[in-house]
């Protein structure tokens, strides 16, 4: 009876302990922002209030939402995509869209679509005056269009403390070649023109990547740069978020031990959470919903970096 009370202190101790843990209550209470198709979502913070743009679903080519702050209510706003480009499959589909505001006060949108010509998928550009749109693309070619790559989607940009932009996007390899890489490229700063060679940051070469890495989020801390991806098949509950760090935004890129993001790390209440961005204290990100596969919401977690490492809580 001794030893049994002795033992059970301690339990009883940590399991309040860990109740009070606000990472443990952080994994346990993700957030539903969005209860609708909303995939692949990129968040915004402006004067006007925070913006998230999605993947093309019924509310719209590039459909948009908007809240007051980061946890909501967030509402459907409607299409920023003003016009198909000319070199696009009106039907094609616009994925992962990414939009960052440039230094004369302009916003830009980055996007994947299919080439009317061949259907690969390929990066274009698209101009607005303010954060809504609409969007006029620009030029009558993508801007980044690898034949090599064997299709290059999911756009995100990433500012540097210097004011330096970066583009960093995924070229999605082949079956019997190279497995998906994220890479980067620098952007003037009219945000719509790429200079200098691309980097490759990273590629898939882990097993439970399942060969492919996407959905890049570049984060920079104190002294490190943060890549945050997806890994795995976005159809599969294995789909996950994992992260790399670097000492520049060029790498070299090591990827940490474990996932940061899964459906079993969240307890089973978010299925297979990806495409992430972290946004002003938020990492945001989509996963299926009513345990099916037609529709993935919002969601949000409270994240932060204590010793330069990605926390939730």
């Amino acid at each position: 009876m001794g030893i049994r009370r002795f033992l059970l202190v301690p339990v009883i101790t940590l399991l309040a302990a860990f109740a009070a843990c606000p990472e443990a209550a952080a994994l346990s209470a993700p957030r539903l922002l969005i209860g609708q198709d909303f995939p692949d979502p990129d968040v915004v913070k402006t004067a006007d209030g925070y913006f998230a743009f999605s993947t093309s679903t019924g509310s719209g080519r590039i459909p948009f939402a908007t809240a007051p702050a980061p946890d909501g209510p967030w509402r459907i706003g409607g299409d920023a995509l003003g016009a198909v480009p000319a070199w696009a499959k009106p039907d094609g589909g616009f994925w992962a869209p990414d939009v960052t505001q440039l230094a004369d006060g302009s916003f830009v949108l980055y996007f994947a679509a299919a080439l009317t010509d061949g259907g690969e998928m390929c990066l274009g550009v698209a101009t607005a005056a303010k954060p809504p749109g609409p969007y006029t693309p620009v030029g009558d070619r993508p801007l980044v269009c690898v034949p090599e790559d064997h299709g290059d989607i999911d756009p995100q940009t990433f500012v540097d403390t210097d004011g330096s932009r970066h583009l960093l996007y995924k070229s999605d390899g082949a079956a019997t070649g190279a497995p998906a890489a994220i890479w980067t490229q620098r952007l003037q700063a009219d945000g719509r023109t790429l200079t200098g060679p691309r980097t490759e940051l990273l590629r898939a070469d882990l097993t439970a990547e399942k060969a492919v890495v996407e959905a890049p989020a570049m984060v920079k801390t104190p002294s490190r740069y943060l890549l945050f991806y997806s890994a795995d098949t976005f159809q599969s509950s294995g789909y996950h978020t994992g992260y790399a760090s670097a000492p520049t935004p060029a790498g070299p890129f090591v990827k940490a031990d474990a996932p940061f993001l899964s459906t079993g790390l969240l307890g089973g209440k978010v299925d297979a959470p990806g495409g992430a961005d972290v946004v002003d204290g938020h990492i945001f990100f989509h996963g299926w919903l009513g345990g099916g596969r037609t529709a993935r919401g919002l969601y949000s977690l409270p994240i932060s970096f204590p010793g330069d490492v990605p926390r939730l809580g």
